[in-house]
């Protein structure tokens, strides 16, 4: 067997394995669903394992999808998401919904049959914290190049659905340049107190041409950059080095760099904006 979800009734009645040999050597995710053991659950995996649950007969929606089309930080706790509509008994372990898809919402990824990306924008944008909403599309679109205005052609044609005046206020913020939910939640900041919409990932070349720098949102215009910092930046030395390096060499360009850590954006920003708007100011902008 390889390390891939599989059901063990299926597996026994094959002579691949013994009862003894799945209780013993393999993990049960789900019901008759079995992988490996030793085996690491993301949220990739959960919802591999969700789809053989099903025997292939669901599609994969949700935050499950959005894993499986490659979007970063879905927890590996998250319940996975099906749409089963056979389904008739509820399953604690899974969340099962009958929603209606309509054509062309539904692709396969690895003989799995997924909501397709912008199906699952669709979904991911009308649920939950506005934030995290914005954080899962944003997310989505950076692993796929999906553009927010093929999910707003999708929801013209679900009119009426629960959550679309959030879904669509979504899409006017979602830029697919983020590259981390604190970097979602960072620019949703800076939209909040009405300062001028930012770039993301702006190349910076040196002075030999070559681009040295991608500053995570900024205005290129004004010159002036925004820099979240996640742990890495201070526990690795060697990033610290760079980072260093790296706003010296803006600095010398003209850039003037904010860099926001964690525990800034988590306080609510009040003196983050203050700086940030000072800067643009500056730097010429109409604040």
């Amino acid at each position: 067997m390889d390390n891939a979800p599989f059901l063990g009734s299926e597996a026994v009645r094959d002579g691949l394995l013994t009862r003894a040999e799945l209780r013993r050597d393999y993990l049960k995710i789900y019901r008759d669903v079995y992988m490996r053991r030793p085996c690491e659950i993301d949220a990739a995996t959960r919802a591999c394992a969700a789809s053989v649950f099903s025997r292939g007969k669901a599609v994969v929606a949700g935050p499950s999808a959005a894993a499986l089309h490659g979007s970063k930080w879905i927890s590996a706790e998250h319940k996975a998401e099906l749409i089963w509509h056979e389904h008739r008994q509820p399953y604690a372990a899974i969340l099962i919904r009958a929603d209606e898809l309509l054509t062309g919402e539904v692709e396969t990824i690895d003989g799995i049959s997924v909501t397709s990306a912008a199906r699952t924008a669709f979904d991911l944008g009308r649920k939950g914290t506005f934030a995290n909403a914005l954080a899962m599309v944003d997310s989505l679109c950076n692993a796929t190049s999906l553009q927010p205005g093929t999910v707003t052609l999708l929801a013209d044609k679900h009119r009426g659905s629960r959550g679309i005046v959030q879904l669509r206020q979504v899409l006017q913020i979602a830029d697919g340049g983020s590259e981390s939910p604190q970097e979602s939640r960072l620019r949703l900041l800076i939209h909040d107190v009405g300062l001028p919409r930012p770039e993301t990932q702006i190349k910076v070349h040196g002075a030999d041409g070559k681009v040295f720098a991608r500053i995570d949102l900024g205005w290129k215009r004004w010159k002036v950059a925004v820099e979240y910092d996640g742990e890495h930046h201070w526990l690795n030395p060697e990033q610290r080095a760079w980072d260093i390096e790296r706003t010296y060499r803006l600095e010398q360009l003209g850039w003037k760099v904010i860099r926001v850590s964690a525990q800034q954006l988590r306080r609510g920003g009040i003196a983050l904006v203050a700086r940030i708007r000072d800067a643009l100011r500056a730097g010429g902008a109409p604040v």
